[in-house]
């Protein structure tokens, strides 16, 4: 069983911790827009795991800020969450260079 998600706003940075896969996003994606609000930054660093479903939600994060005219960068990230960005080909979408895990 999956660690559960947690998460700490303090707009403009939202933190991430636990882990983040099919059976612990769904709160999150319920509470999404509210959370995102005002948000530029998204913390990943305390993720201790990342499955494709996790991944697949901060694809659509930074997606829907785009959309809204502004940029989410994602920080934080770990190597095995840059090896997972690395293995579906996604560096162009999720920066994973040294600028953005700081």
């Amino acid at each position: 069983m999956s660690e559960a998600l947690r998460w700490e706003s303090q707009p403009p940075r939202l933190t991430l911790q636990g882990e983040l896969d099919r059976e612990t996003l769904v709160a999150f994606w319920d509470a999404r827009k509210k959370l995102m609000s005002g948000v530029t930054t998204l913390d990943v660093s305390g993720l201790e795991r990342v499955d494709s479903s996790g991944l697949a939600l901060l694809v659509h994060l930074r997606e829907e800020a785009s959309q809204q005219g502004s940029a989410l960068t994602i920080a934080g990230i770990t190597d095995r969450l840059h090896t997972l960005i690395a293995l579906y080909n996604l560096q162009d979408i999720i920066p994973t260079d040294s600028l953005a895990n700081k």
